[in-house]
Formats: structure tokens, C-alpha cells, sequence
């Protein structure tokens, strides 16, 4: 028997209207000031897979059309609904106001390591993923119900910021899926 990849074609994949028309994964990602439009972009890429019900691009974040983003989410700037506001604390405010429990990815004196969190089936969540630099804004954090940490084990005490998003987005879909 052979272990062949599988073609494009073979992997049923939806198309961006179908993608709307599903019900979302209770998921939400807030970009807090991200500097890179490839970074966004990959954001995008990572959101779609996950089936994240949005995505917030807050303050000097890129925003689709943007050729840098497009690059890097392959198109998934056109099915994953995205919202822009200048300030995140405004993102954070409509998430709220719609059941969303706010989660800041970011080392905190309180934070949660990502492998002790347990997610609550039911319960919606709204990630906030910090600029490539400054990492989440203290007033982010401040609004935000807990924080989350990726427990890292080398010299560095960061990832960037698009692989952040596709740990904890994986995490957080692996646990609300069960």
C-alpha cells in the first residue's frame, strides 16, 4: 500500500461562500497593532482553518486588499469575515457584548500555561494577539477575562506572532471539538 498525497481535488475543500454559510468554531482573533501584513495574512490562513468566526484587525494592523496579505493567506482574506477598529479595546468591547469570554495571548504576573487550560465547551472565545514587538497592549490585558501563556523552553520567550495564533487556535478548536 502506498501513502500517496492527496490532490487538491481530493480533500473536499469548501469555497469562501460555503465557508459563510457554516456555522462558526466560537472562535475569534483580535490583531492588537500587528506590523506585518504578512503576518495578517497568515493570520487569515490559520483563522480559516480553524473556522474562526472572525477577525479584528485593530489600530495599524493592514487590511485587505492588501497584495502583502493576500500573499500569505492564500485568499483567506475573502472567507474568513474581518472587521477593522482603530482601537482594539473597541474590538474587545463588541466581542464582550456578544458572549465571547476575552483571552489575551501574552506572559502575564496571572497568566494560564497553555497546556493546563481547559476550554469550555459552549463557551466562545475571543483571542488577542499582540504586536511583534510590544506583544499585547496592557489595556488589552486589563479588559481580558484571563491570559494565556505557551509554555517555550529555549533562550527565546516569544513566537511570532502567526505561530502563536496557530498553537492556541489549535488548542482552543482541539478542546471546544471534543
Amino acid at each position: 500500500m502506498s501513502n500517496r498525497k492527496l490532490l487538491s481535488i481530493e480533500m473536499g475543500r469548501m469555497d469562501a461562500a460555503e465557508y459563510r454559510e457554516r456555522p462558526g468554531s466560537g472562535l475569534a482573533v483580535v490583531l492588537d497593532n500587528i506590523r506585518s501584513a504578512h503576518n495578517v495574512g497568515s493570520a487569515f490562513r490559520t483563522a480559516d482553518c480553524f473556522k474562526a468566526d472572525k477577525i479584528w484587525l485593530c489600530g495599524i494592523c493592514a487590511t485587505p486588499p492588501s497584495a502583502e496579505i493576500h500573499k500569505s493567506a492564500l485568499g483567506a482574506e475573502f472567507s474568513v469575515p474581518w472587521e477593522y477598529a482603530a482601537d482594539t479595546m473597541e474590538a474587545i468591547r463588541s466581542l464582550r457584548a456578544q458572549g465571547y469570554t476575552i483571552v489575551s495571548a501574552e506572559q502575564t504576573t496571572e497568566s494560564v500555561k497553555l497546556d493546563s487550560f481547559v476550554p469550555e465547551p459552549g463557551r466562545k472565545y475571543a483571542v488577542v494577539f499582540g504586536n511583534e514587538v510590544d506583544g499585547v497592549s496592557q489595556d488589552a490585558v486589563d479588559a481580558s477575562d484571563c491570559s494565556l501563556e505557551i509554555p517555550q523552553y529555549g533562550t527565546k520567550h516569544s513566537f511570532n506572532v502567526s505561530v502563536s495564533i496557530g498553537i492556541i487556535l489549535w488548542h482552543l478548536h482541539s478542546g471546544l471539538s471534543k
